[in-house]
């Protein structure tokens, strides 16, 4: 049998974008001012599925998706800003269902059908009388507009991060469509913010799930601003089915195309995330190749990711290469120094472990750009990692410096 021809178009829209879903988003008094609580709905239970953080001091709401999530099925996605829930103890527990619960007897559905989570400041009890108050005016304010959504989760966000794309799967178009949050806190390690993602493809659940952890592990698990990972990240995803083609499985030759998409809108919301991590003036993307292995390639760029020394040289635009050499070196990942290349953009600024002089004023204006390449060759063998970051500079301690205020 002739194999079909996939397309993957990415395109501008949210988790409305796929049929079958609304969404909302209200001020109901967490914030002074600003939107503070997001919902999106199917109209029809989906199938569902999710990735958390892994971190040990978890907030109630991601231990508690996480056992709903087992059964694989969910309706929709409740979200509250400014308040993480999360170092709350057992209010903390009771807070969130009962979050979850005014939610489903406004949508008149079940609770367990219904996901909750909470972002914000740490260790502090959630105004959960605000927000069961506010229930039948966020339900009443569902509608076809995903940005809603998108503005009432964000905290420290300078912008809403939304995606989607179309993917052509032969015999049926699905859609994709994605909202995320996150500028500081964000690290990989799972899922490192708060996304949404649907879709109204039908879908197995364990295909699903097998998808949504292949394409966080090449987005979400790709990124870092700070080195913190947060107590609430998630990533959900829901399928709704309702483009009316029929199932795809793991062994479907479709999957691969789903993937894509997936991967397509889980990557652009995560390049957004990064791109505006607290005081960020540049995005960095680091590739690693020639890598004993994929996961040895992973620790040299997660490495280079996360180095202060790194990340403080791109915000000062210096060409400062011997950081990126010595965050290398010490990754644990198999270095030949005298293999070592480095390139900024297309140009090599270290081949077999010393620096080019001649190239470095062709680099240098380089350093200057908002969106900087930095390729890592080790040439030790195939392995490869794609990851992206940010500069840090006096912006970032400023914003966390006076975070509660």
């Amino acid at each position: 049998m002739a194999m079909l021809r996939h397309k993957v178009t990415s395109l501008d829209g949210t988790v409305t974008t796929p049929r079958g879903f609304r969404a909302a988003g209200i001020h109901c008094g967490i914030k002074p001012e600003k939107p503070d609580l997001a919902l999106i709905v199917s109209d029809a239970p989906a199938v569902a599925a999710g990735t958390f953080t892994q971190i040990k001091t978890r907030s109630a709401p991601v231990i508690i998706n996480e056992m709903k999530l087992k059964a694989g099925r969910a309706q929709a996605v409740v979200i509250n800003s400014g308040n993480a829930n999360a170092a709350t103890g057992a209010r903390g527990f009771a807070d969130a269902g009962a979050m979850t619960a005014a939610v489903a007897q406004a949508l008149g559905i079940g609770d367990d059908l219904v996901l909750g989570t909470s972002t914000g400041v740490i260790g502090r009890p959630l105004p959960i009388d605000k927000i069961t108050a506010a229930a039948p005016a966020l339900v009443a304010a569902l509608g076809p507009d995903g940005m809603t959504a998108a503005r009432a989760m964000i905290t420290t966000d300078a912008f809403t991060k939304t995606a989607a794309a179309e993917v052509d799967l032969g015999n049926a178009v699905v859609k994709i469509g994605g909202i995320a949050k996150g500028a500081g806190m964000i690290h990989p390690n799972m899922a490192t913010m708060i996304a949404v993602i649907t879709t109204d493809a039908a879908v197995e659940l364990s295909m699903l799930r097998t998808a949504a952890r292949a394409a966080v592990n090449k987005s979400f698990n790709c990124i870092s601003v700070d080195g913190d990972t947060s107590t609430s990240d998630s990533v959900f995803v829901l399928a709704n089915g309702a483009s009316g083609g029929p199932s795809i499985t793991v062994e479907d030759d479709r999957y691969a195309a789903f993937v894509a998409g997936l991967t397509d809108v889980a990557g652009r919301l995560a390049r957004l995330i990064v791109q505006d991590g607290e005081g960020t003036t540049r995005l960095i993307e680091i590739t690693v190749h020639g890598a004993r292995s994929d996961a040895e390639a992973r620790l040299a760029g997660r490495t280079v990711m996360t180095s202060m020394l790194v990340k403080t040289m791109f915000y000062g635009a210096e060409l400062n290469w011997g950081r990126i050499t010595a965050a290398v070196g010490r990754s644990g990942a198999d270095v030949d120094p005298d293999r070592l290349a480095i390139a900024i953009g297309d140009v090599w600024v270290v081949k077999n472990g010393v620096g080019v002089p001649a190239v470095y004023a062709e680099a240098e204006p380089l350093l200057r750009e908002k969106e900087i390449r930095v390729t890592i060759d080790l040439g030790l063998g195939q392995g490869t990692f794609t990851g992206w970051t940010n500069d840090l500079g006096e912006t970032y301690v400023k914003i966390n410096s006076g975070y509660l205020t």
